[in-house]
């Protein structure tokens, strides 16, 4: 074998080699690429308690209930399907019901997923305020765009206060 066959070899073989790593890596990772599963995907998945995962979907009107000790209890739903939550915690600013959230945790064994993580997802039409002064200046300024931006600085604003509140 000559020089440049035994390179090739080599270099051919670490390529093959390398294939197949990424082949396992990503057949491992499959469930795990996703960034949550929602309530229907669950109930199709058949997920076993104690496995860890993120669910997401909206919280349910009429569901939500305060316990002691910082426990909460509601529903995330996607249309389809609801799966009740159970969460011991401080929740997100950001947090209601209707809106959409995120929850990292596992089911129990009677079915509920108890979180150990939640994250509200924040408005999508968030616009800082020079972003809007700038289109209005444009005349590029749409009205929907006005309700969208209100929302978000009285959520700013609410922020501010309990982080003042919490200073003083």
């Amino acid at each position: 074998m000559t020089r440049k066959q035994r390179r090739l070899t080599i270099i051919g073989g670490s390529l093959a080699v390398l294939a197949v790593a990424a082949a396992l890596v990503l057949n491992a990772m499959s469930d795990s690429i996703v960034f949550f599963s929602t309530p229907k995907m669950v109930a199709e998945r058949h997920i076993q308690p104690g496995k860890r995962f993120r669910l997401g979907g909206l919280v349910q009107p009429g569901s939500l209930v305060h316990g002691d000790n910082l426990k909460v209890t509601f529903e995330v739903g996607d249309g389809s399907a609801a799966l009740p939550v159970s969460y011991q915690g401080i929740l997100p600013d950001l947090f209601r019901e209707g809106q959409g959230i995120v929850a990292e945790g596992a089911l129990d064994a009677s079915g509920v997923f108890k979180a150990d993580t939640v994250l509200a997802k924040h408005d999508e039409n968030y616009m800082p305020k020079d972003v809007a002064d700038a289109l209005k200046k444009q005349g590029l300024w749409k009205e929907e765009y006005g309700a969208a931006s209100k929302r978000s600085n009285a959520s700013a604003a609410t922020a501010a206060q309990r982080e003042q509140g919490a200073a003083r």
